[in-house]
């Protein structure tokens, strides 16, 4: 592949991760309210069903990632991310158009069945750079995401005061021209030569899971992801219905917060991962990250006033540093004919733990800000991420430094 067409194919990826993020966090504000329209319940109450909104996002996302990745593998990442972004569009406006709650849990099925953006974008970049740029790239992905959560909240807040629905229509107008943007500019990046046959007995998490275990230093690194993914989802699973209950914020502010974090994400994922993978390696920017994400975590939660939430995120965002130095160290250890199926089974480790992340964060924030909790504390889900995130932090320093990569 020449100069232009990398050019050209890393500019689709980012596209179509900043269009992903706008989506994604433009929906946030607005997302409590609709629920609490169309369910009519109380705000505490829609706690619970946006978890359950996000479990049947991440539970297809789980069961058909390994799939799409191994599709990826066989036929190329073209097909593959093009048919993602319009999952995401008909996702959008099935969402938007929504009477019912069951039309949101019906978007939800199909975005996760296609939600294949994140771990087809990071293996078309396995096929474009070197294992020694890997992690700097990733960074880019995690920064595209950082930019488009400064703009989509932004929006989603600013628009979501003229109703509920219309952020869902914008996002939906976006992933679709994204798709058309991608049909004419996007080229093949996986080339002829490292394709593989199709098999089925792989193309499931269990399957993808039983042939990485062949690869060294693997499973105990896919543990650590796991478990900080687990951790660090406690933010888009309770962080609109936190800072309501908390704080009294509204939408606008909501969405305000959630592009100070998008900024922070950016900051640090294109100007400090690449240097300090560089000098340190992917495993220590690994813990330096999870170190500061628990940290900050543990702050939140005991934290009353609203806009110190501002200066915690600031001194906390090298946690931004942990998603794609975990992804490089994993990415060092399989050959280029497996970098779709790894990235489709990271693909499912981030469904499990956004299967799992609602399960646990949800219900303890609904109990604690309920009138039958002994004490109120909307805190208490932080505290547990607290505990995952040490947990994690503590599984990364036992890995060996032969099963991290050459200079981790």
């Amino acid at each position: 592949m020449d100069q232009r067409q990398s050019r050209a194919a890393t500019r689709f990826v980012l596209a179509t991760v900043f269009v992903y993020a706008i989506g994604f966090g433009i929906i946030m504000p607005v997302l409590p309210q609709l629920v609490v329209t169309l369910g009519g319940v109380t705000l505490s109450e829609a706690t619970r069903i946006g978890g359950w909104l996000i479990v049947t996002y991440a539970l297809f996302q789980f069961l058909f990632g390994p799939l799409i990745g191994n599709l990826s593998d066989r036929f190329g990442r073209r097909p593959v991310l093009l048919l993602s972004m319009a999952g995401f569009g008909i996702d959008y406006a099935a969402m938007g158009f929504a009477p019912t709650l069951a039309w949101l849990f019906a978007g939800r099925m199909i975005a996760g069945t296609f939600g294949a953006a994140f771990s087809t974008a990071y293996a078309t970049l396995s096929d474009i750079y070197g294992e020694e740029d890997r992690a700097r790239v990733f960074g880019l992905i995690g920064a595209a995401f950082g930019i488009g959560f400064i703009i989509g909240p932004a929006i989603g807040g600013m628009v979501g005061e003229f109703g509920e629905r219309l952020p869902f229509f914008i996002a939906a107008g976006l992933a679709f021209a994204n798709l058309a943007y991608g049909f004419f500019a996007f080229p093949e990046t996986h080339a002829e030569e490292n394709r593989r046959p199709f098999g089925i007995a792989r193309a499931n998490p269990l399957g993808a899971l039983l042939k990485l275990r062949q690869m060294p230093g693997i499973l105990p690194i896919a543990a650590v992801f796991l478990l900080w993914t687990t951790a660090i989802n406690v933010y888009p699973n309770i962080w609109a219905y936190f800072t309501q209950l908390r704080f009294g914020w509204s939408p606008g502010l909501v969405g305000l917060s959630l592009a100070w974090v998008g900024l922070l994400m950016a900051l640090v994922q294109t100007l400090a991962i690449g240097p300090l993978v560089k000098r340190f390696g992917e495993r220590v920017a690994a813990i330096v990250g999870i170190a500061s994400g628990t940290i900050g975590f543990l702050l939140i939660a005991l934290i009353s006033i609203g806009w110190a939430t501002y200066a915690i995120m600031a001194v906390t965002a090298l946690h931004a540093l942990s998603g794609p130095s975990l992804i490089a160290l994993m990415s060092r250890r399989v050959p280029a004919d497996m970098q779709g199926e790894l990235q489709g089974f990271n693909s499912s480790m981030t469904a499990l733990a956004a299967i799992a992340a609602p399960l646990i964060f949800n219900p303890s924030l609904a109990y604690f800000t309920s009138p039958e909790a002994p004490v109120r504390f909307a805190g208490a889900p932080f505290v547990i991420a607290t505990v995952i995130g040490g947990i994690a932090l503590l599984a990364l320093l036992s890995t060996r430094r032969s099963a991290a990569g050459a200079k981790a």
